[in-house]
């Protein structure tokens, strides 16, 4: 037989590959950042040339690390998911799924009683960690992601249509100064999210105000912190209806309410077309389609 090098080694080449960094690969695996970089040069003292380019804190796979990656990423998946299942007493298929936080506290999470109800048999990895797209195939089966549209050559399936709201604290709206008027966003901060840029100049656009800027624009990677960063009077949240209904806080309201915008973004389920052939893929596909649907979404 071949001698092949230690998984070991090729679990860290993996992990350094995705995650970017040796820092974040050995938290992963609680390694230590040394015994981590170690496993990496087994790797490449074994196939005898560097796979990665180093650039400062980073470590970007160089064009033999690319290559390296796409085939054994995969397999090395799959070998997990085998042993998964042979160590398991019931059948069991699992998903490993790429989701943003806020549509999983706020969408997800509340119905997942009702999908083990259905599929007992199906469970969740969840991951909630940034570019999920560029990690379908390796480490993720599907991805529900926010964006204005999707690689053609990818499966996707769009999951609603949004308005675009201004989200503030409910006291921006009281006092002898209320904010009523859009000018009036001038005397203020505009919070963005990252996965949403253009949110904003969607909406100035549509109220007529193109060059209207306000005091700070600041950018966040959270849904969640925006929102209660709204509630507390720090700045005008530019977010989705859905993000304003289903937080259902009491301390929020939505300004201007008679700018009707339509959103740039939505949310979709995405997975490359092969994942498709996967049982678990399609349950939870099939399941999440029906359940919007029901949802009148």
């Amino acid at each position: 037989m071949r001698r092949l090098p230690p998984l070991t080694a090729i679990e860290a080449f993996v992990a350094v590959a995705r995650l970017g960094s040796v820092k974040a690969a050995a938290q992963e695996l609680a390694l230590s950042a040394p015994a981590l970089s170690r496993r990496v040069q087994t790797l490449e003292r074994f196939i005898a040339r560097p796979l990665f380019d180093r650039r400062h804190q980073a470590m970007v796979p160089n064009g033999d690390g690319e290559r390296l990656l796409a085939q054994i990423a995969p397999v090395l998946d799959q070998l997990s998911d085998a042993l998964a299942g042979l160590t398991s007493t019931v059948e069991v298929v699992r998903l490993r799924l790429g989701v943003m936080p806020l549509f999983a506290s706020q969408r997800l999470f509340p119905r997942l009683g009702e999908l083990r109800a259905t599929h007992p048999e199906l469970h969740l990895d969840i991951d909630t960690a940034g570019h999920a797209l560029s990690r379908l195939g390796e480490g993720l089966d599907a991805v529900i992601a926010l964006a204005r549209e999707v690689d053609p050559t990818l499966f996707a399936r769009r999951l609603d249509r949004n308005l675009v709201y201004a989200i503030g604290a409910r006291e921006l709206l009281e006092g002898p100064n209320p904010i009523v008027r859009p000018e009036q966003l001038a005397d203020l901060s505009v919070l963005i999210h990252r996965d949403m840029p253009d949110t904003y100049a969607a909406w100035r656009h549509a109220a007529g105000l193109p060059d209207i800027e306000p005091v700070a624009i600041d950018h966040f990677d959270s849904g969640g912190l925006m929102l209660e960063a709204a509630a507390q009077g720090l700045g005008v949240a530019f977010m989705l209806e859905s993000h304003f209904e289903d937080a259902n806080d009491p301390r929020l309201a939505r300004l201007f309410g008679d700018i009707e915008v339509e959103s740039p973004y939505s949310y979709w389920f995405v997975c490359r077309p092969r994942a498709l052939q996967l049982k678990p893929v399609r349950l939870f596909r099939d399941w999440l389609l029906a359940t919007l649907r029901q949802e009148g979404v």
